[in-house]
């Protein structure tokens, strides 16, 4: 079973789990698909997009449940990114955990599976 992460503010991912969708950042819906990382892929996305951000959550996702909507392009140096033409169904969520900073103002990950 495969899951991919979303880092995203914890007020965007509160506002998704009141309405029980979640339709992107605004990133996301310029680019017109939300971007995901996978685990090994997530700590650099946190260093490059969201730098000495604080109060972000990083969710799970299991990519099995997006179905034909997730597709695995080039992105950053060639590797492969997960991206989804279309809204997150929290069905589909794993767990949310939030992302601290440690004292060096980089983001601390919790343990992520592939």
């Amino acid at each position: 079973m495969t899951t991919i992460y979303k880092i995203c503010e914890q007020k965007m991912w509160r506002e998704a789990e009141r309405d029980g969708v979640f339709f992107g950042s605004a990133v996301d819906y310029a680019d017109g698909y939300i971007h995901f990382s996978t685990a090994a892929q997530a700590p650099g996305t946190a260093g490059k997009h969201f730098a000495g951000m604080t109060d972000l959550v990083i969710v799970a996702v299991d990519a099995a449940a997006l179905g034909a909507g997730l597709k695995w392009e080039p992105s950053r140096g060639g590797a492969l990114f997960p991206h989804l033409y279309g809204a997150l169904p929290l069905t589909a969520v794993r767990w949310v955990k939030p992302i601290k900073l440690d004292d060096d103002g980089r983001h601390r990950l919790p343990i992520l599976e592939a």
